[in-house]
């Protein structure tokens, strides 16, 4: 009960505020709040920030009534709210049509409108004439949606409203891979109309789809289908890239004041309190003033220098907004809501004084907040010369009704007539409170009694697929199309959930439905689609690395529940049958309660049910969704292949025959490969083929004894139609036919000779031949020239080559062939599962991917991409080598997961070349093995899926490394594995050259002991070549100092550019971008990839490095009116060094590394007297006209 005198009069009195400001805008017929009087455009999020203050103000009389009237004034105000929100979404209704076909294109023309015309609630301009895509507005809807409903109030009256706002759940989850225009409707600062990945949204959507989910939109009236669902990995997703990103905003904003929003209310999206932390600092460091807090740097909206006869800025022009950005006071107010949630006293007191001292007193003697203040025309130079010196004027609307709404709402809760938990019923401002730790239920489930036989003989008691029953187990694609049954509307033509991928977190539950109880395998273990599984080792460390995954995101009521499945495919590791012993060493250690640091719980899947979370598949209630789902797993499971190998096999116990008559198309798979080891060879590899073209022959090609490996797998692309171009195909191997070497490099056989090579002869060889490599060269030929559905006859049964192919493909993964297997895949245009996943979750931290080998085929991802989109542009990069498409998806599955485990792998790169690092993965075989670039391409391809994942971290550790070659006594083969290297374990073929010099003049030395020397030449090989390596590898992985990209930014501002190899980064950049700005560091990326070299590319960022220095120590003297010209300092560099050096000319010679760059220079340490920094400042003194004093002395700047 309240005293009427008191807090009654206040509350009326915001009430009146209310009314003057907001409310006497509402449209009394479609419900929205129109921008002004004289503009009827409605925004969806002005409207939604607007009717939040009327929401609160309802609550507060609502809580506080003790006169009819009160609730009188509480109903009034909610039905006001209601009729807010029910005219937006009548309004998005309205286009339902595009956000059925946003789902799938993730477009900018396909989206939503941003505005409504509030009198008719129509669109207002057209598709292409506004920035609509919008992410956080349509988030926000979704989130005040829900708190409202939780609050008491109804919104949604229909089952068909129901099935929209699901349907707005799919617009909105992929946030974290949709570039949009995001709060401020510009996108790129410059306003050109392109769209960026911006945090705002990504935390807005985040918060959105943790709010709705499991939420009843009917409220305490509702039953189960009127209850929405979210898949819990799309949350996690959007929570993971918001955390890589803060406190950036976008690539053309290194910071927003927008992101105030999403770290406190309404979104209180960020789980990370030393995050909020570090985004509020950085905020207001760089951009709050005395009249309120600027968007963003350079944000030239309604400043004084703005052009208001165009909507977009010119880059060069963005310097001039600098210093005099316009404030918006509203995030004063939001300020005093975050330190009223967060009890932060002394923030509120602070920030409600500044509030008060912007607020503006009307005629009738109500205060309202203007827009934004801004610095008049002739004060512009005073603010330039002395920052937030000049009396700024409150310009734009006015009331700004976005701002009076955040105002009026802290102004309710700071005089206690709300709590902060009454604004958030669902409790979003807990979620920086810690969690309990997570314990991960496993099961291990047996494919049938001779597994579970064989698991029991090392002690381990599990349970087969059939034991588990009345519980039911299906693989992940099961759950992948029952959850595209979700929001499926015929009447309003939605026909649900895309059917993406389902994440770990979504199969780490258990479902009900038609009271059973539904359990799923991971998308991890099944092999359905893609190889990776196949390997057993590469399974358990995928299999403990989600362990991990779970215990850091689980946020759900129960524990995580994981189905591990033991398959035969598992056995082939053994001869004798068994169970490897890597699976018996990982149950063992989950028999422990512990695996990768995660607690862990073994058990059976019925003892887990009761500790499990549970979601209940409501939405299948429509019969014909069960008829479906029953649909769905007959498919999988009712279908009876013929399982009769058409195909012969030899066993693995005796000796492969060898086929006496060689096969006319011998090798043809190996010859596919495009691999290079060093970019140098690409000018001998196309002379080579243009030999080739004239009908010139190459001289074959011995391949190593030392290690039997699978023959190489790759092929054409199914486009080229049987022609084969000979472009990308290197060192061929020999062909018995010269008929048939000609006709696969040039395209066809000569005129006439077509009938050379008998397919006849072809088929019988395939049907009598058991060499698995015999059977891969034949099939790839077929497959070429006939397609894949030809059919032929083996052993008197019809079969298409495409069915050859997948038997082949599995034959090749039992086998453990898996350079056979990448091939088959690659013909089979397989696509791993998760790979678009994987793509997005590099991109959206701020890495730009390349596919494709270096430089004519390389091609440059910017944005997420679709699965399929995304695959295309793979097998187009590696053109007629697929077995390079297969690895380069698999790499990218790798660094999405080391970027997830181990960002710090990741540091200072911004683009990640896939096909560059394929290439010096190849080079560091070679160079290990001691072997030819062809075969460490042959050795690379064939290794297996965990050492592929092994090799690529030590090679973005830049650990040294060892191969050691395994015996399987099996056929006499031996397979290679990776491992870290010991101190004088091996010495590179490199060391052995540069120590040659010197081994000349210790000749000269008497008393030296044999031995001792020996020795010392060991530590001396383990130190000879590393920095050269260290530079290769560097420069292949993009990698470059802490800070070097706003360092590079004050070199240039210093001079008139900076040119590298023929390339200018111009001094205009500098006037476009701030240091900070995503936007420049790639323009700087771009220009460094020019270089072809790694180890050119990563002396020239030292070089920069060098003019960083002198820039961040000259103390503002050094003005530079000429180019810079970097590679000339570098050549200069050398040109000293070798001075210095006084190394033999012939010694100069044999060393001349990239570029005509000394070996020895580039395996010289950076630093030290005698150091790579040195050199490049000796050579900067002399290039450029650095001031000296009347003595002629150099005032040194570096240190």
């Amino acid at each position: 009960m309240r005293n009427r005198s008191n807090s009654g009069v206040r509350l009326d009195y915001y009430q009146r505020l209310l009314n003057k400001t907001i409310l006497k805008y509402q449209n009394p017929v479609t419900g929205l709040i129109p921008s002004s009087e004289e503009n009827s455009h409605a925004w969806v999020r002005d409207n939604v920030y607007a009717i939040l203050s009327v929401w609160a103000l309802a609550l507060a009389y609502r809580k506080t009534a003790d006169l009819d009237e009160d609730r009188a004034k509480a109903y009034e105000l909610e039905q006001s709210v209601v009729k807010l929100m029910r005219g937006l979404l009548r309004c998005m209704m309205t286009q339902v049509e595009k956000l059925e076909k946003f789902k799938h294109t993730q477009h900018v023309d396909d989206s939503l409108h941003a505005k409504y015309c509030s009198q008719t609630g129509r669109t207002v301009v057209g598709d292409k004439a506004w920035g609509h895509l919008q992410v956080d507005a349509t988030s926000l809807f979704i989130l005040s949606l829900s708190q409202m409903t939780a609050s008491g109030l109804q919104i949604i009256f229909t089952l068909d409203e129901v099935s929209f706002i699901q349907n707005l759940i799919f617009y909105i989850e992929t946030a974290y891979r949709t570039p949009d225009y995001g709060i401020w409707e510009r996108g790129d600062k410059t306003n050109h109309g392109l769209p960026e990945l911006n945090s705002s949204s990504i935390g807005m959507a985040k918060a959105a789809l943790e709010a709705i989910n499991e939420l009843d939109l009917f409220g305490a009236r509702g039953g189960p289908l009127s209850v929405v669902h979210v898949l819990p990995d799309e949350a996690q997703q959007c929570q993971a890239i918001l955390h890589s990103m803060l406190p950036r905003e976008s690539n053309s904003k290194e910071v927003d004041a927008a992101l105030l929003t999403v770290i406190s209310f309404p979104a209180f999206a960020v789980d990370d309190y030393e995050k909020v932390e570090e985004t509020r600092d950085t905020i207001m460091l760089k951009l709050e003033g005395k009249y309120g807090c600027c968007r963003f740097l350079r944000d030239g909206y309604k400043t004084a220098q703005e052009d208001p006869n165009r909507l977009h800025y010119e880059p060069w022009e963005l310097q001039v907004f600098e210093r005099i950005e316009c404030h918006w006071p509203m995030f004063f107010a939001l300020s005093v809501l975050d330190g009223l949630f967060n009890g932060n006293k002394e923030q509120v007191k602070k920030y409600a004084e500044k509030l008060d001292s912007v607020l503006l007193k009307t005629d009738e003697g109500i205060y309202v907040l203007p827009e934004l203040y801004t610095v008049v025309k002739d004060k512009v130079e005073l603010e330039y010369r002395t920052p937030n010196s000049q009396k700024r004027e409150a310009i734009g609307k006015i009331p700004h009704k976005w701002g009076q709404s955040l105002y009026i709402i802290s102004k309710l809760v700071q005089e206690g007539f709300l709590s902060p938990g009454e604004l958030d019923p669902l409790n979003r401002r807990l979620v920086s409170e810690p969690k309990p730790d997570i314990v991960v239920q496993v099961v291990i489930l047996a494919e049938d009694e001779y597994i579970q036989s064989k698991l029991l003989e090392h002690d381990i008691k599990v349970q087969t697929m059939d034991e588990v029953r009345p519980l039911q187990v299906f693989p992940a694609r099961v759950l992948t199309q029952i959850y595209s049954l979700l929001g499926r509307n015929k009447k309003l033509g939605l026909t649900g959930r895309p059917k993406n991928e389902i994440g770990l977190l979504a199969t780490s539950k258990l479902y009900t439905f038609h009271d059973q109880i539904l359990a799923f395998i991971p998308q991890m273990a099944d092999e359905h689609q893609f190889y990776l599984p196949k390997d057993t080792l590469l399974k358990l460390d995928m299999f403990a690395n989600d362990m991990g995954f779970l215990s850091s995101y689980w946020r759900y009521l129960g524990r995580p529940l994981v189905i591990f499945p033991v398959s035969t495919n598992l056995n082939y590791l053994d001869v004798g049958h068994n169970p490897p012993g890597a699976l018996i060493g990982t149950i063992k250690k989950l028999q422990s309660g512990y695996i990768a640091g995660t607690r862990v719980h073994l058990g059976n899947l019925a003892d887990f049910v009761t500790t499990s979370c549970i979601t209940k598949l409501s939405f299948l209630r429509d019969p014909s969704h069960g008829e479906e789902v029953k649909k769905f797993i007959g498919d999988i499971f009712n279908k009876a292949p013929d399982i009769r190998p058409r195909l012969l096999s030899s066993t693995r116990m005796r000796p492969r025959p060898r086929s006496h008559s060689r096969s006319s198309v011998h090798g043809i798979v190996r010859r596919s490969r495009s691999i290079q080891v060093d970019p140098d060879q690409a000018q001998a590899l196309q002379e080579s083929l243009k030999r080739l073209e004239r009908g010139m022959t190459i001289p074959d090609i011995e391949y190593p004894r030392e290690y039997p490996m699978p023959q190489h797998p790759s092929s054409p692309s199914l486009h080229l139609k049987g022609s084969l171009h000979p472009l990308h195909y290197s060192h061929q191997a020999p062909c018995s036919s010269p008929q048939l070497s000609h006709f696969f490099h040039q395209g066809g056989l000569p005129p006439g000779k077509q009938e050379s090579i008998s397919i006849n002869e072809l088929v019988e060889q395939l049907s009598n031949t058991e060499v698995l490599h015999e059977q891969a060269d034949i099939i790839h030929y077929l497959y070429l020239h006939r397609g894949p559905d030809w059919e032929i006859k083996i052993d008197g049964r019809k079969c298409c080559i495409n069915e050859l192919l997948v038997e082949l493909y599995e034959k090749a993964g039992h086998w453990k062939h898996w350079g056979l297997v990448r091939h088959t895949a690659g013909l089979l245009k397989k696509r791993v599962e998760e790979l678009a996943l994987a793509a997005t979750d590099l991109l959206v931290r701020q890495k730009q991917l390349s596919v494709g080998l270096p430089s004519d085929r390389e091609k440059v991802i910017m944005r997420p991409l679709p699965p399929d989109d995304l695959a295309k542009i793979i097998f187009e990069a590696c053109g007629e080598d697929l077995s390079t498409a297969s690895l380069t998806q698999e790499l990218l599955i790798y660094l999405a997961m080391f970027i997830r485990t181990e960002p710090k792998l990741f540091n200072e790169m911004l683009r990640l070349r896939v096909g560059l690092i394929i290439q010096v993965m190849a080079s560091e075989l070679a160079r290990t093995l001691k072997c030819s670039g062809d075969e460490a391409s042959e050795h690379l391809l064939n290794l297996s899926p965990f050492e592929m994942k092994t090799l690529l971290h030590h090679i973005l550790s830049g650990k040294e490394f060892v191969i050691n070659t395994e015996h399987t006594n099996v056929e006499d083969e031996c397979r290679l594995s990776v491992s870290t290297k010991k101190v004088g374990e091996e010495a590179t073929e490199f060391a052995k050259l540069s120590r040659k010099p010197y081994a000349k003049m210790q000749k000269s030395i008497p008393n030296l002991d044999p031995e001792e020397l020996e020795k010392e030449d060991d530590v001396e090989s383990d130190r000879q070549g590393q920095w050269l390596r260290r530079r290769r590898l560097d420069g292949a992985l993009n990698r470059v100092p802490v800070g070097f990209y706003p360092r590079v930014w004050k070199v240039l501002k210093m001079c008139h550019g900076l040119v590298i190899e023929g390339h200018n980064l111009p001094h205009s950049l500098t006037r476009e971008m701030t240091p900070g700005e995503f936007k420049f560091a790639l323009h700087v990326e771009i220009v460094l990839n020019k270089i072809p070299q790694p180890e050119y590319r990563q002396l020239m960022v030292e070089a920069l490095m060098v003019l960083t220095l002198m820039a961040e120590n000259d103390a503002g003297k050094l003005q530079f009116s000429q180019l810079i010209q970097v590679d000339r300092i570098v050549q200069m560099a050398n040109t000293i060094y070798l001075k210095d050096q006084k190394i033999p000319i012939d010694v100069v010679e044999r060393s001349r590394g990239a570029a005509g760059i000394c070996l020895h220079f580039y395996d010289t340490a950076p630093s030290g007297r005698f150091g790579t920094m040195s050199y490049l400042c000796r050579s900067l003194a002399t290039i450029l006209p650095i001031p000296i004093d009347k003595d002629a002395n150099l005032d040194c700047t570096l240190s």
